[in-house]
Order: structure tokens, then sequence, then C-alpha cells
């Protein structure tokens, strides 16, 4: 998939310039692409670069919550839930571990621990499931939970809004945990619609009654405020959770004896290795974008697209995001260049900057974890998988907006 689009976007933009320069005359739009190739290559590598040492910073903060037990307490806190949503999983089957720790990474922000965590859930899945080449319930439902993406701790995009030049990297925090939570029920609730799961069973009304009332009282909170008092607020609280958050792992390192400063050292090796390893992708993904605005391919779809905002009388300021939302569902390093590309065309604290940044921490790729997870596995039909998981990247990324022109509009 990311093979096809990242083609795609070259044949795109040589097709728009080869129709300007024999249509038009236009005998500049081949050298405006072959500048944007050469000056976003640039751009990728000076961007990597300096996320460096933000992503030593966090993978070694991080690597200290792993060591202090932190993970483990998330999945003795949340296996009694997954046991209710996944009936046919035994009791204490290593399946309920590997899945809630999955979910758990990816909610701290550890991408490269959740894949793994992952790929392992979903074959001990598989070995509970009667059809070989066919998705069981409970893979679906653990693939679509995993899709809509509960994030925690979206440190990937608070270290590239802080390279980008944002104010406050972190004011996105708040916004992101209302998005990725719409994003993570409607997902929830279209599987459970298909499966026919009980979601008034005890358990499982308790635990989601207790996620819906922490994010109504956020909700509350902020709604009684004016918009800077919002945006004050939103960073204040923001940056306390995840100092604490910092504290607390400290703290969980030292109570249960972990060397933390060796455990911060190893993860910060592993952030200068992830800084260094995202060069090639990150300069294939820009410059692909690149010559695909340069052409003015990517300006023909946003034009139309407002326009139509425009008929229907509503505020287009949106749309400049949109290619993020897009891209979203079929390729995370895709959509992480289009976040970058909007952030530098219109600036890390525009609408649009924050917009993009918001839409990228509400979901998944879910067509790349489809591909992934179900790939390990040797699973062919899908079933209700891709429709689920796509109604709830539309769901977070309409709730990405809407939150979005609540904060900052």
């Amino acid at each position: 998939m990311l093979n096809f689009i990242w083609i795609a976007f070259f044949v795109s933009a040589f097709i728009v310039a080869l129709i300007k320069l024999l249509a038009f005359g236009d005998t500049e739009i081949f050298g405006h692409l072959m500048t944007a190739m050469f000056s976003l290559s640039k751009t990728a590598f000076e961007i990597s670069l300096g996320l460096t040492g933000v992503l030593a910073l966090w993978l070694g903060i991080m690597r200290i919550g792993e060591r202090s037990g932190f993970i483990a307490l998330l999945t003795r806190s949340l296996s009694p839930l997954f046991a209710k949503l996944m009936p046919e999983i035994p009791k204490n089957h290593p399946a309920l571990g590997a899945m809630v720790m999955n979910i758990s990474a990816n909610a701290l922000g550890l991408d490269n621990a959740a894949t793994p965590l992952g790929i392992k859930a979903m074959k001990e899945l598989q070995k509970l499931n009667p059809l070989n080449h066919t998705a069981s319930n409970a893979q679906i439902l653990f693939l679509v939970i995993n899709t809509s993406a509960v994030t925690l701790f979206p440190v990937t995009i608070f270290t590239y809004r802080a390279q980008l030049g944002a104010t406050n990297p972190t004011d996105v925090f708040i916004p992101i945990l209302l998005a990725t939570y719409a994003s993570t029920l409607v997902g929830l609730l279209s599987v459970a619609y298909v499966q026919k799961i009980n979601l008034f069973e005890r358990t499982i009304i308790s635990y989601l009654g207790g996620f819906t009332i922490l994010v109504g009282i956020v909700v509350a909170y902020f709604s009684q405020l004016s918009q800077a008092e919002m945006l004050n607020q939103s960073a204040l609280i923001s940056n306390v959770i995840l100092f604490s958050l910092v504290i607390l792992f400290i703290a969980g390192a030292v109570i249960k004896k972990v060397n933390a400063y060796e455990a911060f050292i190893e993860g910060a090796k592993e952030g200068f290795e992830t800084a260094i390893t995202i060069i090639p992708y990150l300069v294939a993904m820009l410059v692909a974008v690149g010559v695909f605005r340069a052409s003015g391919a990517l300006d023909m779809l946003a034009d139309g697209l407002r326009h139509a905002v425009h008929v229907l009388g509503y505020d287009d300021r949106f749309v400049d995001a949109m290619p993020t939302a897009l891209m979203k569902p079929f390729s995370g390093s895709g959509a992480r260049a289009m976040m970058v590309d909007t952030m530098q065309v219109h600036g890390a604290d525009s609408f649009a900057g924050r917009l993009s940044s918001i839409v990228q921490g509400s979901t998944e790729t879910t067509f790349y974890v489809l591909a992934v997870y179900f790939g390990s596995v040797g699973i062919k039909n899908i079933r209700h998988a891709a429709g689920c998981g796509i109604v709830a990247d539309i769901a977070g990324i309409i709730a990405a907006i809407l939150v979005t022109y609540w904060f900052f509009g």
C-alpha cells in the first residue's frame, strides 16, 4: 500500500505537470518539481537530525516507564474488560496479556514496542481461531481498537511540533485525548453492533462509564472557559500531566529498585537510533509530498474541497489539514509527512498545523495494521474489520475538526 501511494504521488505530479506544460505552456513547472525534490530532501534530513535530542529524551523516559512496571499495571487493570468483550478467550490466556500490553504501549507512544506486541497478540488469538484464513471476532475487535488508537502520550507529535517551532508543543494534548476517545468509542460501538456484544454487561459498562465520565468532566470544565483561558488551561494541564507521568515513572523505578539512569540511557540510545533510522523514510515521503504539492495537484484537490465547503456555507480553514486526514488510514509515515508539510507551509501554531497534529494523534493507520497483523497469521478473509476501522477513522477525523475549532477556532 505504501509503495502504491508513494508511486502515485510522483505519477500524479508528473501528469499534472505535463498537462500544465503542454496545455498551458508552463515551461517552469518541471523546474519547480526538481527544486521541490532537492529542497525537501534537505529539509527531511534537517528535521530528522533535529529530532534526535527530543526522541532520545522521551524514549529514555518511556523506557523508565517500562522498567518501573507502569505497562504491567495497565495490563492488570484492563484485563477484566477484555475478558468480557472477548468471552471466547479463556481466562488468563496469553492473548489477553499481549493485547493489553500492545494497547498500553500504543497509549504511551511506544511505537517500536507496540507492533511486535500486536503481532504476538494476533498469533495468540490465531491459536484459538477455528478458521485459519478467516478473522475471528476477537481478532477483529482487537484490530479495530488498535487502529482507533487510544493515545495518552503522543510523544512523536510533540517532538515534531517542537522541531517545527511550536510555541507550546503540547497544547494539542487535551484535544488529541478527546479526538482519540471519540474514534475508539465509535470503533468499539461499530464492532459491538456487528458482533452483537452486550455493552451493558456490568463490567463493560463500568469501564466505559468510567472513561466517559472522565472525558465528560474534561469537556464540562473546558466548556465554561473563554477561548483564551481554554488555551492557557489546556497547556497548563497538559504540561502538569506529562511531567507528572515522568515523576511517576521515576518513582516507580525507585520503588522497584530499577536503575532509572541506566534505563534512560538505554531508551535514549534507541531514540538516537530511531532518529537516524527514519531519515530515508522521511526523505522518501516528504519528497513525494513536495513534488505532489509543487505540481499543483494538492492545491487542485484542496480547492475542490474548499469550493464544496463554500457552497455549503461552512468555514474552510480545516481543508488545509485534510491531506493528513486522507492519508492517515493508509500510511502512518505518509500522514506524518503530510502533517510536517502542513506545519511547514502554514506554521506549527496555525489552525491547519494544530488540526493536522490532532488528526495524526486521533487514529492509527487502518490498512497498514490490517496488512501487518492479519498478514502475520495468514488471514485472508477480514470480514468487517476494514469497515469498522474506517468508521472509527471517520469519527476520529470529525472529532479532531470539531475539537480544533473549539480550542483554537
